[in-house]
């Protein structure tokens, strides 16, 4: 059974071009392969299982979370970070940086990112907030500051399940890194202060570390990037393109998964005690999500499709703009209201209700790509030009 984390998938440019056109080809006969492999197929039940195995753990083992929290990097459990890191690793290391740049000049993709991701995602979690919680100040400010945290980890996952452009979600999620950083305080001062203030609402006053979360995009995206850039730049130069594409890629490539499921059964292990004791703040917490993700990324697919950007960039798009940073949102949570706030567990149940909605958004963009054109190259990508007939010896 061969996973989609591990295969190589061929790149938008790398479409062969036949000699003459041919009336036969067809939807099936297209290059890139668009679908889940037979082990995908059941992610969504591993995913359940590593649901029900670190639910498990939590109760059976008295102190386990305190333990496991322990010890923290970038204001993450040790366990979560070394998870994160090792599911993004392989993800990364697919990545073909030097083509990144086809990405970087590609204005109608970065401008649709950019307003979707800061503009529209974080009006729109403020509306949910105070539609669906407004008697519940903590649970709202918690989700406002979940809306703010643009995902730097998961979405190259559900990305590359997708078949997505791997080269533009490097971009695209290094570009929204940058705005974090830079964003993070002064959208969350507008949208917890200012804001509510002009409606005539109630006020939160928060103070978010810049610090804290430049550690945290350094840690969970600087760490795995850099790591991912030097393994295919050594391998290609040492052993060439054709090695380390179908050699090593296909060996590293299930460690996403793995790193993901390891991921899920600490998470649950570490909150399970909560989500279990408050399961009915829990749903109105989960409601406002679910909506959230849903309507930001098919907004996305359809934004995308109607500005003929292909389907491989217009799911990079829909998943970095759905995605959020969960561990980015819990550690500023904790840090600025406690471990026992509202606002921590509104940040806990984020990644909770995530996990299985992303997993079906991977089939739904698959799904999808019936409504968009396969002939040609995918939108937004150079034209397609033949592959060289040997990478052995070509260098990065």
């Amino acid at each position: 059974m061969e996973s989609i984390l591990s295969r190589r998938l061929p790149h938008p440019s790398e479409h062969p071009v036949p000699a003459a056109p041919r009336p036969s080809t067809s939807r099936s006969s297209a290059p890139r392969r668009l679908g889940l492999a037979t082990l995908d197929r059941w992610l969504p039940a591993w995913i359940l299982a590593a649901m029900a195995v670190g639910l498990g753990i939590g109760r059976l083992v008295p102190g386990l979370g305190v333990a496991l929290e322990s010890v923290q990097l970038a204001g993450v459990s040790l366990p979560i970070a070394l998870g994160l890191l090792v599911m993004m690793y392989p993800v990364l290391a697919k990545v073909r940086f030097h083509e990144t740049r086809r990405v970087v000049g590609d204005r109608k993709l970065m401008a649709t990112s950019l307003v979707i991701n800061w503009l529209l995602a974080p009006a729109l979690m403020f509306g949910l907030a105070w539609l669906f919680l407004p008697d519940l100040p903590e649970y709202r400010t918690g989700l406002i500051i979940v809306g703010l945290a643009r995902c730097i980890a998961m979405v190259l996952i559900w990305n590359d399940l997708a078949c997505g452009d791997r080269e533009a979600a490097a971009v695209l999620v290094a570009v929204n890194s940058v705005f974090q950083v830079a964003a993070f305080g002064a959208l969350g001062w507008f949208y917890l202060q200012a804001l509510p203030d002009w409606l005539g609402l109630p006020t939160t006053s928060a103070e978010f570390s810049v610090g804290a979360i430049t550690l945290s995009v350094l840690v969970f995206l600087g760490v795995p990037l850099a790591a991912g850039y030097l393994s295919r730049t050594v391998g290609e130069r040492t052993r060439g393109r054709d090695w380390y594409e179908s050699s090593f890629l296909p060996r590293i490539g299930p460690w996403a998964l793995y790193g993901l499921l390891f991921t899920i059964v600490v998470l649950f292990a570490l909150q399970g005690d909560a989500v279990i004791a408050r399961p009915l703040d829990v749903a109105r917490i989960a409601v406002p999500l679910l909506v959230y993700f849903v309507v930001v990324f098919g907004a996305s697919m359809v934004i995308g499709r109607g500005l003929g950007m292909g389907y491989a960039r217009t799911t990079t798009l829909s998943f970095t703009a759905a995605g959020n940073n969960f561990e980015l949102a819990i550690a500023v949570s904790i840090a600025t209201f406690g471990a026992a706030s509202g606002q921590a567990l509104a940040g806990v149940v984020g990644p909770l209700i995530e996990v299985p909605v992303l997993v079906a958004l991977v089939y739904a963009a698959l799904w999808s790509r019936r409504f968009f054109p396969t002939a040609g190259h995918d939108g937004g990508s150079p034209a397609p030009r033949p592959a060289p007939a040997t990478t052995t010896t070509r260098k990065a």
